[in-house]
């Protein structure tokens, strides 16, 4: 298809499989599945070899299922070296298909379907649109892609159905010419598709759906495109080249192609952590290689042991750098019949807060790793009023992130699928086991991480004007959950707190360390559990190269220079440029998406969305600072 130069990252979010993009020559395309990634469009050159683009992120990959993780191709010119070798993995580009297939003559308004993987300009057939004869030489006018597409909230997009609208009917007899004409006005009401057999329709209200809440929820396309009957989804899936679709029947509805809600990626991350002092992370890198890898397997497979000694008659110079006792360790842990680290899972954790429990007990303590350098700071070095009310200061030095496509929602950012749903999404042939991987990439940086002292907030989070001004917000929350299929999720004032403290100063970072907005992010460990509870907030910079950022984060999180951020990003958040009304706003009705937010505004709390895990919601600057009518509310009220 058409060139599109995107960043390795993009390919994950907010370009992933399934994702609409526009080229620059304004072509609409949808990034396709991961079935043809590492092939080239010509057979000629090298071989293609992917493994140079594998990697191993052995939580992330115990959790989501599969056997590896691959880096998006990067993309190489074809240049024979002196010797005429072609350097590997040349010519390699990400898939991505034209859609919508439908097109407008922008001269005649004529509606025509033309392939998936059409390359030149098309072209109106129309013989209105022809050159005139003795006239000078001139093609007809390019046809451009049509701007509404169909969707539902189980992830399948098509082509919006021109013929069967226009026809009132979901199996229309006629074939002759569509147009679409805008009538010059500003609503869908003034945006007509017309046949040549002279009928006529508007595409008023096509994007109008019922809330998921309600009983027996459709939309306003699917319940009056055919007379007498629903037209609901087809469960078509372009991006795989399916057209045909399967059955979905779920409320299909329209959408302009630009929309935000065509596409949420489902991104997937983890902080690296060591695998255990017996086990170097070498050797598992070294167990996962090609050959080692597929050995493995067929020794589980038949269900004999492959101890050490029959491994180093096999392998023997690749592992002469490591014992007995960290090959057999190591062994244990690639066949995946052991696979913990750090502090174990706890009943009732829903299974993101299981997942990062690991993380919170690692980040927690000193560790000299190749990839997570991490050194504990007494929080008494900090002074006695952030020694009161923080447990915890940890610098990390060095610190990688994993993020790996898990698959994608439309409609809405969160649904009722499940995970195995959502990875088979990416695929038209999934792969088999022993063989499955997702792509991911993986950045470097460095970090603060943050423990709150727990009887200190514990004692706060029981006071009773605390859990009343957050009974609202969880209230609302519960609300829109249920319009929307949301994800249910304990609001407390704990996620409250560590939520808008960590957004505070991130904003406050921002201007010390000279950072851009979107620079930093959060990663939130949370947990009211009476016998392991978590309280921690990890600000880090993984957004450098892959060597990581300059130490400028870590510098402020030193003693001498942490007081000072706190406090002045925690006086900052005492009054806002637009208060009174956004402090008073919150309480009367909320504010900010979906109306979970109290006193939180883009002045003053709210981040970029690449910075925030929360999508912006769950702020509240009171539970922080303190009220203009109860100045002694927030829990760093002294500082």
């Amino acid at each position: 298809m058409r060139r599109r130069p995107i960043r390795r990252a993009q390919s994950i979010a907010p370009f992933g499989v399934g994702a609409m993009a526009v080229a620059q020559d304004g072509t609409s395309l949808i990034a396709a599945g991961l079935d043809h990634w590492f092939e080239r469009e010509s057979a000629d050159g090298k071989p293609v070899d992917p493994t140079e683009f594998r990697f191993s992120e052995w939580r992330l990959e115990r959790e989501l299922g599969v056997d590896w993780f691959y880096l998006p191709p990067d993309f190489r010119e074809r240049r024979w070296d002196s010797w005429g070798d072609d350097p590997p993995n040349t010519g390699l580009t990400v898939p991505f298909l034209r859609f919508p297939q439908w097109h407008v003559c922008p001269k005649c308004a004529r509606l025509e379907q033309l392939p998936l993987v059409l390359r030149e300009t098309p072209r109106c057939p129309s013989k209105t649109c022809e050159p005139k004869a003795g006239g000078k030489a001139r093609k007809p006018p390019a046809m451009v892609q049509v701007r509404f597409i169909a969707l539902c909230d189980k992830g399948h997009i098509q082509d919006f159905p021109w013929r069967e609208w226009v026809h009132e009917t979901a199996s229309p007899g006629c074939q002759l010419p569509l147009r679409l004409l805008a009538t010059g006005g500003a609503s869908l009401v003034a945006t007509k598709v017309v046949c040549d057999c002279g009928r006529t329709r508007s595409l008023d209200k096509i994007t109008e759906a019922d809330p998921p809440s309600e009983p027996n929820a459709s939309s306003f396309l699917t319940r009056n495109l055919s007379k007498g009957t629903d037209f609901g989804c087809q469960g078509k899936r372009p991006w795989l080249d399916d057209v045909q679709g399967t059955t979905c029947n779920r409320p299909l509805r329209g959408s302009l192609r630009g929309a935000t809600n065509v596409y949420y990626a489902v991104v997937r991350s983890a902080i690296y952590l060591p695998v255990g002092n017996a086990v170097p992370s070498e050797l598992l890198e070294l167990l996962k290689s090609p050959t080692l890898a597929a050995l493995i397997k067929v020794y589980s497979q038949v269900g004999q042991p492959l101890d050490p000694g029959r491994l180093r008659e096999l392998e023997g110079a690749r592992l002469r750098l490591f014992s007995d006792s960290q090959i057999e360790a190591a062994l244990t842990l690639a066949s995946g019949q052991s696979m913990q680290a750090g502090a174990g899972g706890v009943v009732g954790d829903d299974p993101e807060t299981a997942f990062r429990r690991a993380e919170y007990s690692t980040l927690g303590t000193s560790r000299q790793e190749e990839e997570l350098q991490t050194r504990v700071i007494g929080v008494q070095s900090y002074g006695a009023e952030l020694g009161r009310l923080l447990a915890t200061v940890t610098l990390a030095e060095k610190l990688r992130e994993t993020r790996a496509l898990t698959g994608f929602t439309r409609v809405y950012p969160e649904n009722d699928q499940t995970a195995e749903e959502r990875k088979a999404a990416l695929w038209r042939d999934p792969p088999q086991v022993g063989q499955r991987w997702l792509p991911a990439y993986v950045v470097y940086g460095e970090g603060i991480f943050l423990e709150f002292s727990s009887d200190q907030l514990r004692q706060w989070e029981r006071r009773e004007d605390v859990v009343a001004r957050v009974r609202s917000l969880a209230d609302r929350y519960q609300l829109v959950r249920a319009q929307r299929g949301l994800r249910a999720r304990p609001v407390t004032p704990r996620l409250v707190l560590l939520h808008t403290f960590a957004h505070i100063l991130m904003n406050q970072l921002t201007f010390e360390c000279g950072y851009g907005t979107a620079s930093l992010r959060e990663r939130l460990y949370v947990s009211v559990d009476a016998a392991a509870p978590m309280a921690g907030v990890l600000l880090y910079t993984a957004a450098g190269d892959a060597e990581g950022t300059m130490g400028g984060l870590v510098r402020m999180g030193k003693p001498g220079n942490l007081e000072s951020v706190i406090r002045r990003a925690v006086q900052n958040a005492t009054w806002c440029s637009a208060d009174p009304v956004c402090m008073e706003l919150g309480v009367s009705g909320g504010q900010g998406p979906d109306s979970c937010n109290l006193a939180a505004c883009h002045n003053c709390a709210l981040s970029p969305e690449t910075s925030c895990e929360e999508f912006n919601r769950f702020l509240d600057r009171g539970l922080v600072v303190g009220t203009l009518d109860e100045p002694g509310l927030g829990y760093f009220g002294d500082v």
